[in-house]
C-alpha cells in the first residue's frame, strides 16, 4: 500500500519551494494565497531568508507545512495515498493531504499551533534533549528517577528518543541517562518543551481553534502520533490532534503500525529527509523514499 509522510519542525532549509513556485502553477497560486492568509510574505523567507529568520516558530511551522501541502498538489495525479502520518507538526499536512482539512484551514491551525507553542516556550523556560543507544523503557524509568517535569517526547526510532521538559530537570536526566549508557544525551537547540505537560496552555489555545475548524471525512487512514493506530473518525481525529502538543509523538510505533496494515512504500514529502531516515532505522525491509517531481 503507499503510504505518505510528512516531516515535522527541524526539516526548513533556505530557497525551500523556491522550484516549486517557479515551475508551477498550481504552486504558485497556493503560496500566493498563504502570504494573503498569513499576513506577511512567508515566500519571501522561505525562498530567501536566512537560516536565522527560518527558525522563528511563526516562520518554521507554516513553511514546512506549504512545502509537504504544495508538493503534494503538485503531484497531481500521481498523488494517491492509501495511509498517511506526519511526524508532530506533519501530522497536519497529512491531515491536508488526505482531505481532513481544506489548504486553508489547515494553514490557519499551523499557524495559530506556532504561536500558542511560542507563547507557552516563552512563559517557562525549558528545552527537550536526543538519548541515543538506549531502549525505550530505558530513558523512561531514567526520566522517572528524576526531580521535575521530564518526559519522553518523541519515540523516532529505536535506540533514538528525544525527551522534553524544565531545564535543570533535562540536565540532571541527561546526567542519569548517560550513567544508564547512553551513547549519547545531548541538550537540543529548541525554544521549548514540545510535547511536554508544559505545553498545556498551547493545548488550551488551540483546541479552541480545532473544535471550530470543519473536519471532514478522511479519503484514507491517518496514523496519529498520539495512538500509533489508524483513525478515521473526524471528532477521533480532532480529539488526537488536541492531544498531541502535550503526549508523546509515537514516530516509531506510527510506523511499525502502518507495516502492519500492509504499508510497503513509504515516501516522504515536503523538506529534507529525516523521516527516509528515520525509516531505514525502523524498518530496513521497506521502500522509503523522498517524493520527487519533474516540472
Amino acid at each position: 500500500m503507499k503510504t505518505y509522510i510528512f516531516p515535522g519542525q527541524g526539516a526548513q532549509f533556505s530557497g525551500m519551494g523556491l522550484d516549486l513556485y517557479e515551475n508551477s502553477p498550481v504552486a504558485k497560486e497556493l503560496f500566493d494565497k498563504a502570504n494573503e492568509i498569513l499576513g506577511f510574505e512567508i515566500t519571501k523567507i522561505m525562498f530567501e531568508g536566512t537560516a536565522e529568520e527560518l527558525k522563528q516558530t511563526k516562520v518554521t511551522q507554516p513553511a514546512i507545512f506549504l512545502h509537504s501541502v504544495i508538493m503534494s498538489k503538485v503531484m497531481g495525479d500521481s498523488f494517491k495515498p492509501e495511509m498517511v502520518a506526519g511526524h508532530s507538526l506533519g501530522e497536519l499536512s497529512a491531515l491536508v493531504a488526505n482531505g481532513v482539512l481544506s489548504f486553508e484551514d489547515g494553514l490557519i491551525l499551523v499557524s495559530k499551533r506556532a504561536m500558542a507553542m511560542q507563547k507557552a516556550c516563552e512563559a517557562q523556560e525549558s528545552t527537550m534533549a536526543a538519548v541515543l543507544g538506549l531502549d525505550d523503557n530505558v530513558v523512561e524509568e531514567g526520566c522517572a528517577e528524576v526531580n521535575g517535569v521530564v518526559v519522553a517526547a518523541n519515540y523516532n526510532c529505536p535506540g533514538q528518543l528525544v525527551i522534553s521538559g524544565e531545564i535543570e530537570a533535562i540536565n540532571k536526566a541527561c546526567e542519569v541517562l548517560t550513567e544508564k549508557g547512553a551513547r549519547r544525551a545531548l541538550v537540543l537547540p529548541v525554544g521549548g518543551a514540545f510535547h511536554s505537560p508544559l505545553m498545556e496552555p498551547a493545548r488550551e489555545e488551540l483546541a479552541a481553534a480545532i473544535e471550530a475548524t470543519n473536519f471532514n471525512e478522511p479519503t484514507c487512514p491517518v496514523y496519529q502520533n498520539v495512538v500509533a493506530k489508524a483513525v478515521t473518525n473526524p471528532s477521533e481525529i480532532k480529539e488526537n490532534l488536541i492531544a498531541q502538543l502535550t503526549a508523546p509523538v509515537k514516530w516509531t510505533q506510527c510506523v511499525q503500525a502502518m507495516i502492519a496494515d500492509g504499508g510497503t512504500e513509504f515516501t516522504e514529502v515536503g523538506p529534507g529527509k529525516v523521516l527516509v531516515g528515520l525509516m531505514r532505522k525502523i524498518d530496513r525491509s521497506v521502500v522509503a523514499k523522498s517524493a520527487e517531481i519533474s516540472f
